[in-house]
């Protein structure tokens, strides 16, 4: 079987779980030397840029186990099953944050780590929003903060915000909003 310019000679599942598998591939790479490809499989999501009319954006400040550090970020989540990335992006700006928007903008996707991670996220522009009751489960681990739009640009850019979509989806609004 050909996968791009490589021939896959094995494809092995090593392990899998709810939320991740890990794929072995064993290729022939163009040059025809033999390689091995490992390829972690994770869950699409979608990430949030919530501006306000006065260009405040939301964040949440959220513990990541998976990182041992808190972070703030644009509110995300996993796509659940046989939901699109648009309505997983309203669930999860409700959830986190108890908004709900009248405008959304498709800001694009993203390939977090091209190497060895399929999971591509979803990015929106939400405005227009109204307040309403954090639903979250888990809403004590998570802290709701509301800033200048250009503060949480500066927060990117200096390093402070490394969520991945958050990095991509806060200055491709500034960029189509001129902010």
């Amino acid at each position: 079987m050909k996968r791009g310019p490589f021939e896959v000679l094995k494809s092995k599942e090593i392990y899998k779980n709810p939320w991740i598998k890990v794929r072995e591939d064993k290729v022939i790479r163009p040059g025809g030397e033999e390689g091995l490809f490992g390829i972690v499989e994770g869950a699409s999501g979608s990430s949030v840029v919530a501006l306000t009319k006065d260009d405040k954006v939301y964040l949440v400040k959220e513990y990541h186990y998976a990182q041992n550090e808190t972070t703030y970020e644009v509110p995300s989540g996993g796509i659940d099953k046989d939901e699109t990335p648009l309505e997983s992006a309203k669930r999860e700006l409700k959830e986190e944050t108890g908004l709900t928007a009248n405008k959304w903008t498709d800001l694009g996707y993203i390939n977090p780590l091209t190497v060895v991670l399929k999971a591509p996220n979803y990015l929106f522009l939400a405005e227009e929003l109204e307040e309403g009751e954090i639903l979250d489960k888990e809403k004590d681990l998570i802290e709701v903060t509301k800033i200048s739009f250009k503060e949480a640009l500066n927060m990117v850019l200096n390093g402070e915000i490394t969520h991945s979509a958050s990095v991509v989806a806060i200055p491709k609004t500034a960029r189509l909003k001129g902010l």
